[in-house]
């Protein structure tokens, strides 16, 4: 048990870079079962775990794969042109 609860800290610290909105106890809630149920031979490995929930993006439950999906950067406005006159 503590094996999981350690490679599952080190997932929330792996995808904080994936999903820099959402807090650690937010991606472990969304991704705690996901990671048990597709990836345990992964455990307690945090990259291992990534790169095969990763892998299975598309088994993974909508809560979780938002964890994966970057935040959309803000688009910057042109800059306005310079009036001629």
């Amino acid at each position: 048990m503590i094996r999981y609860f350690i490679a599952l800290t080190g997932l929330t610290f792996a995808l904080t870079q994936a999903a820099g909105a959402a807090t650690r106890e937010e991606q472990k809630q969304a991704c705690q079962g996901d990671a048990i149920r597709l990836c345990t031979l992964a455990i307690p490995n945090e990259a291992k775990i990534t790169a095969c929930m990763k892998k299975k993006i598309d088994q993974l439950s909508p809560k979780c794969r938002a964890m994966f999906t970057p935040v959309p950067q803000a688009r910057k406005a042109p800059a306005p042109k310079p009036k001629q006159g």
